[in-house]
């Protein structure tokens, strides 16, 4: 089992992974924080090819299975593909397959088939995937900051009663 932590007020991310007494802290990356300046309205004119990539981007980012292989192959570098399953945990092999595979697709990773007998089939992140690791630690930066803002709108909702 493999947990991400932020240290308030720094820029360090850690991981703690599981060992038999307890949990172990290792750095997980050193994370560029950028401020960025948002526009609140949207361009007036869109690129159709730009919206549907965004889309796509989104919703492979929103797969929590891309994120934790994401965050495996950042911690540990080269892995073997049943190494792999058993570091993101709970995942079928199916599902494995298919999210390595799409982000094989994507450029997120490199996928190389050793030819001897098993096969052996290794998978490390590219450039394009990392960075999207650097870009994805904003969210925990963010959830970090408003995690009990989050909780007592919770609370409130929960209170009034209201199911929909």
């Amino acid at each position: 089992m493999v947990r991400i932590y932020w240290e308030v007020g720094t820029r360090n991310i850690y991981t703690y992974q599981k060992e038999s007494e307890g949990f172990m802290k290792k750095p997980l990356v050193k994370v560029k924080i950028r401020k960025i300046k948002a526009k609140l309205a949207p361009p007036p004119v869109t690129d159709p090819k730009v919206e549907a990539l965004v889309r796509e981007i989104i919703e492979r980012v929103a797969d929590k299975w891309t994120m934790l292989v994401l965050e495996v192959l950042e911690e540990h570098g080269v892995v073997r593909f049943t190494r792999l399953g058993n570091l993101v945990g709970g995942v079928s092999q199916k599902m494995l397959t298919k999210t390595v595979r799409q982000m094989e697709r994507d450029g997120l990773v490199t996928r190389t088939v050793h030819p001897v007998i098993p096969p052996r089939v290794e998978y490390e992140l590219t450039e394009l995937g990392r960075s999207l690791g650097e870009a994805f630690c904003g969210v925990w930066i963010w959830a970090e900051a408003h995690g009990e803002e989050i909780e007592r709108a919770r609370v409130a909702f929960n209170d009034k009663g209201e199911l929909r």
